[in-house]
């Protein structure tokens, strides 16, 4: 009997074989990712696996040295980048030619046309440019399992190419409901100061949010806000969303039924953090400012990929339900290392300390 093959993961594969980093943990400090030299790539870079991360999708960094820039690429998996820290501009380009660019800086988000070349070009010659980018390059690699078919087809998605005037940093606001507004483009110059989020109470006071629609991507985003000392109902879904914090005075706490103690991560800006399938999860901020944090997964709210998906973009949190824990009903100890937090935090403040959750 010749060698059993099973338990395949033509992704996990692929990626031990590009030569880079594979950082694997519960949470990560992006910016403190060690990067090496990606041929593929042109320019430096790490997978970052966080352990919650689900079936769908993962994450790369991509480190851009001074004056430097990405070779071409072009790829059947889809992509949501955040630009973690530097400046420059992304041009993207079909096959008769025709080219549109941005120009990017730190907190940026994009999403480029599927299977369209693009480069990126950092514009300092002093400092590196670093970027996060979210795909689905695990479902893809392990659909297809060939290398040459991800990244060497020539097909045009010519739908994919959207509107000229999402490149250029405007958007369209789509109502809806609660929790569930909209804004559509393709590049978004700066969330860390987007004024376009919409206020949600049934999350928890002081909440605030907004999703996005990234041209014709299946790929998802939202910004959350956690209001000023506030902190967010827990609640639960589907594994996969990796949430990238924006903001640096607060923390977030995982537990999953039955645990008597709970996870916790602090936060600071650029970490990388993921809840499991069904993990309760909630975020607090402690400081003075309003917290905000990005969330990215695959499947979105104009192209939702699961029926999973589909049964929590109908969701109202207006409704109490199973999925969310309402305060009065959250354990004790909850509030009670909220406000010990809240104490210390304020404490740094009269005394001109460090900061930190």
């Amino acid at each position: 009997m010749g060698e059993v093959r099973w338990l395949i993961d033509a992704y996990l594969d692929w990626a031990r074989g590009e030569g880079i980093p594979i950082v694997d943990d519960t949470a990560v400090d992006l910016p403190a990712v060690e990067t090496k030299p990606w041929a593929r790539l042109g320019a430096c870079g790490a997978f970052v696996h966080t352990h919650s991360r689900g079936d769908l999708n993962s994450m790369y960094l991509c480190e851009l040295p001074p004056g430097g820039a990405t070779s071409p690429q072009r790829h059947l998996f889809e992509e949501v980048m955040y630009v973690l820290d530097g400046q420059g501009s992304a041009v993207v380009e079909r096959v008769n030619g025709e080219r549109r660019s941005f120009e990017w800086g730190r907190g940026s988000l994009f999403s480029l046309p599927l299977n369209m070349t693009y480069r990126l070009f950092n514009a300092s010659g002093l400092r590196p440019a670093r970027i996060a980018s979210l795909t689905n390059l695990p479902m893809v690699m392990k659909q297809f399992r060939s290398e040459a078919f991800v990244f060497g087809t020539p097909f045009e998605f010519e739908d994919r190419w959207g509107e000229e005037r999402y490149y250029r940093g405007e958007g369209t606001f789509i109502p809806t409901r609660e929790q569930r507004h909209m804004w559509e483009a393709n590049f978004v110059p700066d969330l860390i100061g987007f004024d376009k989020l919409t206020d949600s109470p049934h999350r928890g006071a002081g909440s605030r949010n907004i999703q996005f629609v990234l041209g014709e991507t299946t790929m998802a985003a939202h910004i959350s806000e956690v209001g000023v000392g506030r902190y967010k109902m827990a609640h639960i879904h589907g594994s996969g969303t990796h949430i990238l914090q924006l903001g640096d005075e607060g923390y977030s706490l995982y537990w999953r039924d039955g645990d008597r103690e709970y996870r916790r991560v602090d936060w600071k800006y650029g970490m990388l953090h993921s809840p499991g399938e069904r993990e309760w999860h909630q975020h607090f901020n402690v400081s003075d400012r309003p917290g905000r944090y990005l969330a990215m997964s695959y499947g979105g709210y104009r192209f939702p990929f699961t029926q999973a998906q589909r049964n929590n973009i109908n969701h109202s949190y207006a409704t109490k339900s199973e999925i969310q824990i309402e305060y009065e009903n959250e354990d004790p100890r909850i509030r009670q290392m909220f406000e010990e937090a809240r104490a210390r935090y304020s404490a740094r403040q009269r005394s001109g300390g460090p900061s930190g959750g």
